[in-house]
Parts: structure tokens; C-alpha cells; sequence
């Protein structure tokens, strides 16, 4: 077991593991936002009678449903002329993070509208009729509410980021994706492999209790 741990060049694979946890932290903040910002329109246009937001509706519903629908591999691939016009490079943790970002955010947002469609309509109604305006009731009803999905939600997009970065580290972004296939298997050193794998379920797990913790604290119910 020693003799197996002593092959791996641990100050790299923290380096490694930093480059996955940059992508994932990163991107992950900035599909929040987006994620609650599309789902959010996505509830508030939706079944409405007014012309422009159903086409505001269907737009945004076929631009989500698009770009969940493409594989990340593929989507990475499209995106590459964008990145490197964006970030100035197609290699590197920054360089995945376009991807990263356009392939969760529809993901999320569809799970933020369906937790908005949850929300008790008596509740919501009731803050409108004592008079609270749109911001009102989003803020001080709506998201509460809805809270614990939204967390359960952002935990299990959390840990789909994780696998992204695995395999955006293949294609040269770095991080334990490309420890565990370039270091690791076409180099024949499966030790790293090993490791690189191990660090990441321990990656997932920290995620997957943080998110429970967060959901459970929220939860009212």
C-alpha cells in the first residue's frame, strides 16, 4: 500500500484538485444566478395571456430545452470558438467554464421552475391580495418557499458539475479529469487513476452533505 501511495506526486494532484474545484465552485455560482433567473421567467410567463410573454416563454423554453438536451462533450466542442474569444484560450480550468455554465444552467432552471410550481398558489395568492407587488411576493414568498427544492436542486447540479469537470479535464482543462485519463490511463499509471477517482467521490460526498445539511435547515415542513 505504501509503495503504491509513493508513486503519486501528491503536490501535483493537489493541484489537480484545485483545478476541479475552481470549475465546479465557479461555474456553479454563476448557474445559480442564471438558473434562477431563467426558471424565474419561465414561472411568471408561463400560461400567460398576454402575447409577448408567451413568446418570451417559448423562446426561453426552447433555448433551455436545447442546450440541456446537447451532451457536454459535444457542447464543448460547438463552444470552442466562443471560449477563445471570451477567455483567450481554449485550454485551461477558465477555459472550461463557458461550458460548464451553459450546460448547467438550463438544467437548473428547469428544477427552479418546477419547485416554483410547487409553492402553495393559496400562499401566493395571499400575498397579493395584502397587497404585495411583484418583488414582494418573489422575495419574501416565492423563493422561501421554495427553498429547500432550490438547495436539493443546486446540490444535484453540483455534483453533475463535478462529472462536466472530468470530462472537460480530457479535453485539456485540467483538473482530476485529467489526472485520472492522461497521467493515469494513457500513461499506464493507474495508481492516479485510482486517486484522482477517489477524490472526486470524496468531492461529491462533501457536496451531496452540505446540500442535505442546507435543505434540512431551511426545510419548515
Amino acid at each position: 500500500m505504501n509503495a503504491f501511495l509513493s508513486d503519486i506526486d501528491w503536490t501535483a494532484m493537489w493541484g489537480y484538485t484545485k483545478d476541479t474545484l475552481y470549475m465546479t465552485i465557479i461555474s456553479l455560482i454563476a448557474v445559480f444566478i442564471l438558473g434562477i433567473l431563467l426558471g424565474l421567467l419561465l414561472f411568471l410567463t408561463n400560461r400567460k395571456q398576454n402575447i409577448f410573454a408567451r413568446i418570451l416563454y417559448w423562446v426561453t423554453a426552447v433555448l433551455v430545452n436545447v442546450f440541456r438536451s446537447i451532451p457536454f462533450i459535444i457542447l464543448i466542442v460547438l463552444l470552442l470558438p466562443v471560449t477563445s474569444a471570451v477567455i483567450g484560450t481554449i485550454i485551461g480550468p477558465k477555459a472550461a467554464l463557458p461550458a460548464l455554465i451553459i450546460s448547467a444552467a438550463p438544467f437548473y432552471a428547469r428544477m427552479v421552475e418546477i419547485a416554483f410550481r410547487e409553492v402553495d398558489k393559496g400562499v401566493l395568492e395571499a400575498a397579493k391580495a395584502m397587497g404585495g407587488g411583484l418583488s414582494t411576493t418573489i422575495f419574501k414568498v416565492l423563493i422561501p418557499e421554495a427553498l429547500p427544492a432550490l438547495i436539493s436542486g443546486i446540490t444535484v447540479t453540483a455534483i453533475s458539475l463535478v462529472g462536466f469537470t472530468a470530462m472537460a479535464g480530457i479535453i485539456g482543462a485540467g483538473g482530476l479529469g485529467n489526472a485520472a485519463y492522461l497521467e493515469g490511463f494513457q500513461r499506464n499509471q493507474p495508481e492516479i487513476t485510482i486517486v484522482a477517482t477517489i477524490i472526486i467521490l470524496i468531492i461529491v460526498f462533501i457536496f451531496q452533505f452540505i446540500g442535505d445539511l442546507l435543505t434540512k435547515i431551511v426545510d419548515k415542513r
